[in-house]
C-alpha cells in the first residue's frame, strides 16, 4: 500500500493505526532522517550543497534551518530532493521487498503523487484534513502559519492526490472516527 497525504493531514497517525493491526510500515520520513544522520554520505552531500552552517556542534543537521531554505525556494527544494530521494527510495524498497508474502506492507510517503509513484502499489490510500485543521496541527508542532502554508503549497493538492487514490480517509474529525475508518480499511485489505 502506498500511504500519502499532505503535511498535517494525519498520515502518520494512519500508519501507526495500520502498524497496530499488523502491517509493516516503512516511513519515508524516518528514512529521510537516517540518510542525513551524522557521518552519512547523504549528510555530506547536503552540507556540501547548502553549507556547513546547517550542522550543529555535534555534526547533526539542523532540519529546521534547512526547511526554511528549501521551502522558500522551489529550485533549492528540487536540488535537495535530487540529493535525498534516490537514497530514501533505495532504503525504502529494500525494506518493502523484505516483507513476507501475505503480510500488508505500507509505504508511508509524502511525495507519492509528486514523484508519480501511484502505479507501484496495489492500493493508494490518501489521508485528508481541511486546511484549518492542518494549520492548527502544524502550529502545535512549532511551525509558524506562513511556514506551514509554504509547506502545504509545495506539495500536491488534495485534488491531485484524490485523482490517484483508491481510498480517501478523512481526518478532519476525531481520532475515534479516524480509527474506525482505518479499521474498515484493514478489514477490506484483510478480506481481499
Amino acid at each position: 500500500m502506498g500511504l500519502t497525504g499532505g503535511i498535517g493531514a494525519g498520515k502518520s497517525e494512519v500508519a501507526r493505526l495500520l502498524a497496530a493491526r499488523g502491517a509493516v510500515v516503512v516511513s519515508a520520513d524516518a528514512i529521510a532522517r537516517e540518510v542525513v544522520a551524522p557521518g552519512t554520505e547523504g549528510l555530506a552531500a547536503v552540507a556540501a550543497e547548502f553549507g556547513q552552517q546547517l550542522l550543529d556542534a555535534d555534526g547533526a543537521l539542523d532540519r529546521a534551518a534547512l526547511g526554511r531554505i528549501v521551502f522558500a525556494d522551489p529550485a533549492r527544494r528540487a536540488r535537495l530532493e535530487e540529493i535525498l530521494l534516490p537514497r530514501i527510495a533505495e532504503r525504502a524498497w529494500a525494506r518493502l521487498e523484505s516483507v513476507p508474502a501475505g503480510q500488508v506492507a505500507v509505504y508511508d510517503v509524502p511525495l507519492l503523487v509528486e514523484e508519480r509513484m501511484q502505479d507501484l502499489f496495489d492500493v493508494v490510500v490518501v489521508v485528508e484534513a481541511d486546511l484549518e485543521t492542518r494549520l492548527e496541527r502544524l502550529e502545535r508542532r512549532g511551525l509558524e502559519r506562513e511556514q506551514a502554508l509554504a509547506r502545504i503549497a509545495s506539495q500536491a493538492s488534495d485534488a491531485e492526490r484524490r485523482a490517484v487514490a483508491d481510498v480517501v480517509l478523512s481526518n478532519s474529525g476525531s481520532l475515534e472516527s479516524l480509527a474506525r475508518a482505518v479499521e474498515e480499511l484493514w478489514q477490506r485489505l484483510s478480506a481481499g
